[in-house]
């Protein structure tokens, strides 16, 4: 249920007559086109080895294909590395179009990646083309595959062959002579060879299933077998006169799990050694397997099926060897372990933990004895940078003062855990980093609620600014002349517990009136709502706000802020519960300190898990929240993935009142407030089933809604022509009938 980035969409006008400048300005239309605000980033790019350099795609304007151009980071001198005319296929004699490219380890060939389809969330299915910069030679590869059904193809670490994946099966390509060798022939709807089911993509983030070993010998690969899945069918009543029934294996909370193994083949073919880690392969989980640089031993990480267990094993291809090297454990959950790196020619590697209390970055010895804190202190360490080995610094994004900010810090890798922050002190917000690979340089984006992304290239290890990439000053003239107040963040209670939150006030407020309030939620894990970040979403918040509404968003107790271990885990086994507490204690918390807050006029809205949290807040409390817009929501945690659900949950057969009490089916008949339900029928992540059954039992209960479904559409229910713009005139329409706008 992670809160989908296409909610930051639109803004709309409706009202006629007395509406002010601010009103006037944002216009749905506008919005979606892009029109109101038109922020600029720097588009793709890729560091090259060096580390000095980054590449781009760019349109070349005579010929109308694309050029690869790289840039220098110290002075910014373009050059182009691949003109489009070596892009070009000449049967056709027609430029090829380019999604991505990737490079050799020499720099002498160059992948291409085209015609692209999507799977699930992202376009992973393509074609594939090599071009040989040596002797301009282009061909493109997979002869005899169906079209566009390749996946996550890599070269060889010599750059003589190219693996991919088709039809769930593993292949591998000489580039010279165009033999193929198919690694793997089992692959079927049933058994995946080099990529992954539907669960381990949506929330391990697992797509490439396959990797090279240094030496180029072996390919280690994933295997799931998802016979004994559960098979979930989604009916497609759109595309034509009879029905479509689209089946997909879906593991629902405390059902049975794809079996999910490891081996190894060899990449001019043979048999797979499969790697007998010990453990019912349907009842742990293998998120994660890399090779050890320079080596032929397997680093691999096992979660057990709670996900409270974390064992680090080394697989060694030579002697067919299994060691657990390491083992982390929580009393509540772990989260997969990303970004290993690898120092001291591979005799420590990091690992991120919360045994303190608090998320840091540990250095742990090969063999799992020795166990020392790159960081420490009261503060999270939130994600990676990256490294200047030789300079001997790492690089990661803190922020130990503020939680709705983000700033860079750097430690030593091999220090005393001290930490020292590198970001400006005088850019107050966000900061976002794509470091090159020598920690030398970095393309380097700033932002604030109010402030759009400003990006410009520095220099380490003092952050110097050497060059601007985009101020984006239109961007600053235009959010100006609309005239809209700014986010103010502000400080509520839940109890004794201090929550974040933030408010938007509409245009023309007078203190002295009480206006309506519409709270955006999300709530869960996954994600958080209360940000000091620029984003153009917020047009949607103001235009609401200017209809005559205070609206706001408050972080819950759970939500993925850097408050600490116990901040994120204490809703263990009480997803819901806790949460709509907050958000009911908070909102009345806040009416207390700004009596301009009608509390007899409070709505709440939210998306996926916020769509969850809105009916969970809309049955538990309905002398608190009188209109609700619930969007692409759980009704039964029972219905949702095992992997998402029992992370924080457990399974329902050892946690059955906490999927009771967590679930907002459980209180239908407390529903008093106006509620709308939103679905899309098509979605293969929260299953429109969620609001079948939730409109089942509100039916049964006698208890009045309104319900607007969406043929088709997925999660992010944007797909079709206008449907954008009739989601949000739909949800604007509703507030403005059912929640009074305007002060009083």
């Amino acid at each position: 249920m992670r809160l989908n980035k296409l909610l930051a969409i639109a803004t709309i006008s409706l009202l006629s007559g007395g509406i002010s400048m601010a009103q006037k300005a944002l216009k749905l239309e506008d919005i979606v086109a892009g029109k109101v605000i038109q922020t600029k980033g720097i588009g793709s790019m890729t560091w090259l080895k060096d580390g000095e350099r980054y590449s781009r795609l760019e349109k070349d304007k005579q010929t109308g294909g694309t050029d690869i151009v790289a840039y220098k980071a110290k002075d910014n001198s373009r050059e182009v590395i691949i003109p489009s005319s070596l892009l070009t296929d000449k049967s056709t004699g027609k430029p090829i179009p380019v999604r991505s490219i990737s490079w050799s380890a020499d720099n002498e060939k160059v992948l291409i990646y085209n015609n692209t389809q999507r799977v699930w969330r992202y376009d992973t299915r393509g074609d594939y083309w090599v071009l040989n910069l040596k002797d301009g030679a282009l061909r493109q590869l997979g002869k005899g595959m169906p079209e566009s059904s390749m996946m996550f193809a890599k070269f060889s670490p010599d750059g003589t062959r190219v693996a991919y994946v088709s039809n769930n099966n593993i292949y591998v390509e000489d580039i010279d002579s165009g033999r193929i060798t198919q690694l793997t022939k089992d692959g079927s709807d049933t058994i995946v060879n080099g990529t992954f089911d539907w669960v381990y993509e949506e929330e391990f983030s697992c797509r490439d299933g396959f990797r090279w070993s240094p030496d180029g010998k072996h390919i280690a690969y994933w295997q799931s077998d998802t016979k004994g899945t559960g098979v979930f069918d989604m009916i497609n009543n759109v595309d034509s006169i009879y029905a479509k029934v689209i089946h997909f294996p879906y593991p629902k909370a405390g059902t049975t799990n794809s079996a999910v193994k490891v081996g190894y083949v060899s990449a001019s073919g043979g048999n797979t050694t499969w790697i007998a880690i010990p453990g019912d392969p349907r009842n742990n989980y293998l998120p994660r397997m890399e090779f050890i640089p320079g080596s032929d031993e397997l680093f691999i990480q096992q979660l057990n099926r709670p996900q409270n267990t974390n064992k680090v094993w080394i697989a060694k291809i030579s002697d067919n060897s299994l060691n657990n090297i390491f083992t982390d454990t929580d009393a509540a959950w772990l989260d997969t372990n990303d970004n290993i790196q690898w120092l001291k020619d591979n005799r420590y590697f990091t690992w991120e933990s919360e045994r303190s209390g608090w998320r840091h970055l540990y250095r742990i010895s090969r063999d799992g004895k020795e166990i020392q804190p790159i960081t420490k202190g009261d503060f999270d360490y939130i994600s990676p940078v990256g490294t200047d080995l030789q300079k001997g610094w790492v690089y990661f994004i803190a922020s130990p003062d503020n939680f709705t900010q983000r700033y860079l810090y750097r430690a030593k890798a091999f220090g005393n855990g001290e930490v020292e922050r590198v970001s400006p002190m005088e850019q107050s917000g966000q900061h976002r980093y794509n470091m090159s690979p020598t920690g030398k340089w970095a393309v380097h984006t700033y932002s604030n609620a109010s402030t759009p992304s400003v990006i410009d290239m520095v220099s380490f290890p003092k952050h110097q600014s050497v060059r601007m990439l985009e101020e984006n000053a239109q961007a600053k003239e235009q959010y100006a002349a609309l005239g809209l107040n700014p986010k103010e963040f502000i400080k509520v209670k839940s109890g004794p517990l201090t929550l974040d939150a933030w408010m938007i006030k509409p245009v023309g407020f007078d203190a002295s009136k009480k206006y309506p309030v519409i709270i955006e939620v999300y709530g869960e894990p996954a994600s958080a709502t209360v940000q000091d970040v620029w984003g153009n979403g917020d047009l949607w918040q103001q235009y609401m706000a200017n209809q005559g509404y205070i609206v706001v968003s408050i972080e819950n107790r759970g939500a993925n802020t850097p408050r600490g271990r116990e901040w994120r885990k204490c809703i263990y086994g009480e997803v819901g519960t806790f949460s709509s507490e907050d958000q009911s204690r908070g909102i009345l918390d806040m009416a207390r300190q700004y009596p301009f807050i009608d509390a007899n006029r409070i709505g709440i809205t939210g998306w996926s898990g916020g769509g969850s949290q809105t009916l969970n807040c809309m049955f538990r409390y309905p002398k608190v929240f009188h209109t609700g817009i619930a969007i692409a929501f759980v009704a039964d945690q029972r219905l949702y993935d095992t992997i998402y659900q029992e992370r924080y949950m457990n399974t329902p057969q050892n946690n059955p009142e906490g999927y009771r009490k967590g679930s907002p089916i459980t209180y239908a008949e407390g529903l008093e407030g106006n509620l709308l339900l939103i679905h899309g029928t098509g979605d293969d992540n929260v299953h429109y089933q969620n609001c079948e059954m939730l409109v089942n039992k509100l039916i049964k209960n006698g208890k009045m809604f309104t319900q607007i479904s969406y043929p088709m559409r997925s999660h992010g229910i944007y797909e079709g022509e206008g449907t954008t713009l009739h989601l949000r005139k739909t949800m604007a329409k509703y507030w403005l009938e059912h929640l009074p706008a305007g002060g009083k």
